[in-house]
């Protein structure tokens, strides 16, 4: 029996990783991994290694996700964060490949408290934000055979993680400075890597919201991580915004996994139990 054959762009990212380690590459799966070896901004690069390969899933983790970064570099943002999407969809779409596109809970602008659901409208306000949500309505509009994937704070192994960052300062014995206004649903990479080979089996097509579920602040997020590693540091809150310090991040995007519940398809684990799992894979790493 033939394996299906999935190429997985930003092999080299966090998702990218974590979806890599838990296909079955003896038997089910054949995997072509690209990174900086093929610039998803070139159309051409593109097209030229869809056509050659030919897989039938065309996974997007490639992503500028620095929101100060995006903001004094529009351009590149756009480039990588929606023409990279554009590219990907419109060979998906020569070659009858679905293209799963991986987007974010940025695209929301976080201003009232509530569930954001599939069905909520984005109103991004950040050009993070509104460079992924123009990959969306690309990926949408030119291959009906997509699925979109909306994350929240999203952490693995890597450099530039989350919490690698957070363990990094304490131990260097700094003060961690985190701001007290966001809250949102921490989401590690592995778990939404399960959620992803759960829909390569499925006949699923649309957007689907994909954060562990609960919610917590930031403040908290990094509190839990320092107890889990059994690290102390000095934690500083602040507030978003505060004098000339611009608002990076929206203040509250709890995801409401809809999608994923109507369909039966996947339930995420909890952030606790995700965020524990992960924090003991780094302990006998």
């Amino acid at each position: 029996m033939s394996r299906e054959k999935i190429w997985i762009a930003g092999a080299d990212g966090r998702l990218g990783q974590a979806v890599y380690a838990v296909l079955d590459r003896i038997s089910e799966y054949t995997v072509l991994t690209t990174d900086c070896d093929v610039d998803v901004t070139d159309l051409e690069q593109v097209m030229e290694y869809a056509v050659i390969n030919r897989p039938s899933y065309i996974l997007n983790c490639v992503g500028l996700t620095d929101p100060a970064y995006c903001e004094k570099n529009m351009i590149e943002a756009y480039r990588i964060n929606a023409l990279g999407p554009r590219n990907l969809a419109a060979a998906s779409r020569r070659i009858g490949a679905t293209i799963i596109q991986i987007s974010t809970d940025d695209v929301f602008g976080g201003q009232n408290k509530g569930l954001l659901t599939e069905f909520d409208q984005p109103d991004p306000v950040t050009v993070y934000g509104k460079s992924k949500l123009a990959g969306e309505g690309f990926v949408r509009e030119l291959n009906p055979k997509h699925i979109i994937i909306r994350s929240s704070w999203l952490y693995g192994f890597g450099e530039h993680d989350f919490v690698t960052r957070i363990l990094n300062q304490a131990n260097a014995g700094e003060t961690i400075t985190v701001p007290m206004d966001q809250i949102s649903s921490p989401t590690s990479a592995r778990e939404l890597s399960r959620f992803v080979k759960k829909l390569l089996k499925s006949q699923e097509f649309g957007i689907f919201h994909a954060s562990c579920e609960g919610e917590c602040s930031r403040m908290d997020f990094v509190k839990r991580i320092l107890q889990l590693a059994g690290v102390e540091a000095q934690v500083e809150g602040v507030m978003q915004g505060a004098g000339d310090s611009p608002v990076l991040r929206p203040c509250y995007t709890r995801l409401e996994n809809l999608m994923m519940k109507m369909t039966g398809i996947y339930s995420m684990a909890p952030w606790e139990d995700a965020l524990k799992e992960y924090m003991e894979d780094r302990k006998r790493s």
